[in-house]
């Protein structure tokens, strides 16, 4: 079937953008006001220490235009999303890009500026009320006093940062453009592998597409080993680096810095998940058994566990499902998902140069907008859930936060939409009878566990180890980081056959190029399984919808204990790996 041009698209399935700008001309004049609003920055450096009310003139002048500017660009780019193609929208999106580089460019003073202040200085300074809406703000910045180096050392670490940037680039042209993949045999027929058509094929019903895919795919990145295991070391040294000259004690508790986050963190998950290596045993007992299989391999870790299901679900019905199962989050809750369905809140369906995937945006002083491209299926109806739970928590955040403290940070980005995702699980097993969708939906969620929480952590041992290695003074060879991400693999998939070929997957990793990020995820999926269940057995709501009120008012760890989650401790991870134990007892039940 032919994919609809834009125009073909019914109009109540597109984007209102009126909310943001009332038209393109509309727009074009906040470009302008945008504009003159950013090259008037310059004026305000060299001032903000000179007195508090000086600090918040100063200061308001840059939030006004990062304001202005975000709004400018976040309309260009929602634009071009629905047809990419477009050469006027590309041009405006184009534009809006280099408006934003700009405003980056100019605003560089503010942090150093604010630095320069003496600590009793500024501390006085924050004492008038006329500052309290930046009083996070400031103090995220101050709190990094500590590791700030002196002007000259600054400036030399500031020009470091795009060289720095050369092994992460050198790996995405590599990975993305350069590396050609071998055909493999696919119900008689050679198809060329590709990076996009892999998940497709290690999920096939067929064990030998999954071993072909597999044998294809990583054998092509161990033909480069040396090459990869050269471009990751030396992103590593960087990043080891920069600990280093800053005085942090390591590259790990650089990274964690930034979210105010400490290091415990990450040893509470690692150690939670060490504890639940007998569940994940468990769950791959099952797989074994419900495949049929003597043994389970690597490559049969993505196929679905309940063959010949397939279950359609039309925008319509997705909808009422989504509702029903956010109902425990209130009235409130459930009038703006009203609001976001009626109102045009929601880009659904596929058309010839949108973007694909999905994803929310929230548009402050607007509301937020997803993009979806809806295809009638029961994962699509999880998506729908999904980006409602972004969708919502920029709302709240948007709505109860001034621009400084509206957005919130990557640590908590995943929690609301997981937290959806969950709820409407839950519905759908109080709802559904037929055992074998039932134990559909249930490999569903098992599958989030396996791979957003066992997998990500696995990955981010492997970073910590590899940083480790190196400042040591170990040479990250191929060999030397394929060791390190075997034993891993044999650690976390005890009773599964490891193969060889599973140990250069490292080496396709593009999150290893962003340090200590993928934990995160674990986090996040875990923080929403506990919240889930707070929400559904302990009225938990209204402390869950308290937590997506704080946008970026405060630190990720301290907005999660709202919502009763303590990431430095492995109490929420040790709930869910509760969940997941409970949830392959029901499937074990199900498929006997």
């Amino acid at each position: 079937m032919d994919i609809r041009e834009r125009k073909d698209v019914p109009v109540e399935f597109t984007w209102d953008f009126t909310p943001v700008f009332e038209s393109d001309a509309a727009w074009e004049k906040a470009y302008a006001e945008a504009e003159k609003l950013v090259d008037a920055i310059p004026a305000v450096a060299g001032t903000l220490g000179k007195s508090a009310a000086a600090l918040k003139k100063g200061l308001d002048a840059v939030i006004a235009a990062e304001e202005r500017v975000e709004r400018v660009y976040l309309y260009s780019m929602l634009k071009k999303n629905t047809d990419n193609g477009d050469s006027s929208l590309q041009t405006m999106n184009g534009r809006a890009t280099t408006l934003i580089i700009k405003l980056s460019t100019v605003c560089s003073f503010i942090d150093p500026e604010i630095l320069a202040i003496s600590p009793d200085t500024l501390a006085s300074m924050m004492k008038d009320p006329s500052l309290a809406n930046y009083r996070h703000f400031i103090e995220d910045i101050d709190r990094n006093r500590p590791y700030t180096k002196d002007a000259e050392t600054e400036k030399l670490l500031a020009m470091m940062q795009e060289p720095a940037a050369t092994a992460g680039n050198a790996f995405d042209m590599f990975e993305a453009v350069d590396v050609t993949f071998p055909t493999i045999n696919v119900d008689g027929k050679k198809v060329q592998l590709t990076n996009g058509n892999f998940g497709v094929y290690r999920e096939s019903e067929n064990r030998e597409v999954r071993r072909r895919a597999f044998a294809a795919l990583f054998g092509e990145f161990y033909k480069y080993r040396n090459t990869i295991a050269a471009l990751y070391a030396g992103n590593v040294k960087n990043d080891n680096f920069f600990a280093k000259v800053r005085g942090y004690k390591s590259a790990c508790e650089m990274a964690l810095f930034a979210d105010n986050a400490p290091v415990s963190v990450y040893d509470s998950l690692v150690e939670a998940i060490h504890d639940a290596f007998p569940i994940m045993g468990r769950y791959l007992e099952l797989r074994r058994r419900a495949l049929g299989l003597k043994k389970l391999h690597m490559y049969d870790l993505y196929c679905p566990m309940i063959e010949g299901v397939d279950i359609k679900v039309d925008f319509e019905e997705a909808k009422k499902m989504v509702k029903a199962a956010c109902a425990p989050l209130g009235k409130e809750y459930a009038g703006l998902l009203d609001r976001a369905f009626n109102e045009r809140w929601i880009d659904v369906y596929e058309n010839k140069g949108k973007t694909t995937g999905a994803y929310s945006c929230g548009v402050y002083g607007a509301h937020p907008y997803v993009l979806l491209n809806y295809s009638g299926t029961l994962d699509d109806a999880f998506t729908l859930a999904h980006e409602l739970g972004h969708c919502m928590h920029s709302f709240f955040s948007d709505r109860e936060n001034d621009y400084v403290n509206h957005d919130y940070k990557i640590m908590v980005a995943e929690v609301a939409s997981t937290v959806n995702e969950v709820l409407l699980t839950r519905y759908l097993l109080s709802t559904e009878t037929d055992p074998t969708r039932r134990a559909y939906i249930l490999n569903h969620f098992l599958e989030g566990f396996r791979t957003t929480v066992f997998r990500q952590t696995l990955f981010a041992e492997f970073e910590r180890k590899a940083h480790e290695l190196d400042a040591e003074g170990t040479p990250l060879t191929a060999e030397t980081l394929s060791s390190v991400f075997r034993k891993l693999n044999l650690s976390y998939y005890k009773g599964a056959e490891v193969d060889s070929v599973q140990d250069i997957e490292w080496a396709r990793i593009p999150h290893f190029y962003n340090a200590f990020y993928v934990y995160k995820y674990a986090t996040g999926f875990c923080s929403a399984v506990t919240i889930a269940k707070k929400i559904l057995e302990e009225n938990g709501a209204e402390n869950y919808l308290r937590f997506l009120t704080t946008g970026g008012s405060d630190y990720p760890i301290e907005e999660l204990k709202i919502a009763g989650v303590d990431l430095t401790k492995p109490d929420a991870v040790a709930s869910a790996m509760e969940e997941f134990d409970r949830s392959i007892s029901e499937l074990e039940a199900l498929i006997g």
